[in-house]
């Protein structure tokens, strides 16, 4: 299982260069995003110049058609996210939605696909298995 960042979502939809390694992911079908970053990804797509709509109507039906399962948190979840933050704060700039991802990776036994070195950088402290993507420049945490 490959849990998916907020900037790959964002990237398939705007076909930005981890396009193509997201839709690998995606029909390998154990696909999952946490749901904040799911959020995260409506929210950081005005960056790239997307609208909340383009958004949905691309990752809706990956939703739907089973591409892509939503992992929903827990309080389990939510002790062991505030624990990472914690933990790497004054080595990482993680927001509270990432630290969500890496404990889904952590509880789950998942992958996480980024092209954000500070959660590239986490999760390989932690021990959970990378899939680096390439940003907007092309470059790989």
């Amino acid at each position: 299982m490959t849990f998916l960042d907020a900037y790959a979502l964002v990237a398939l939809v705007a076909d930005e260069p981890a396009a193509g390694e997201v839709e690998t992911i995606l029909r390998g079908g154990e696909a999952r995003v946490v749901i904040v970053n799911l959020a995260e990804a409506v929210d950081i797509r005005r960056v790239h110049g997307l609208r909340a709509d383009e958004i949905r109507r691309a990752i809706e039906p990956l939703l739907l058609g089973d591409a892509l399962s939503a992992a929903v948190s827990d309080e389990p979840h939510a002790w062991l996210a505030a624990e990472l933050r914690a933990k790497h704060k004054r080595t990482s700039a993680l927001s509270m939605a990432d630290c969500f991802l890496l404990a889904h990776a952590l509880t789950d036994s998942g992958a996480i696909a980024t092209s954000d070195p500070a959660i590239a950088a986490v999760a390989r402290a932690e021990g959970i298995d990378l899939v680096p993507l390439p940003d907007s420049s092309g470059s790989r945490p």
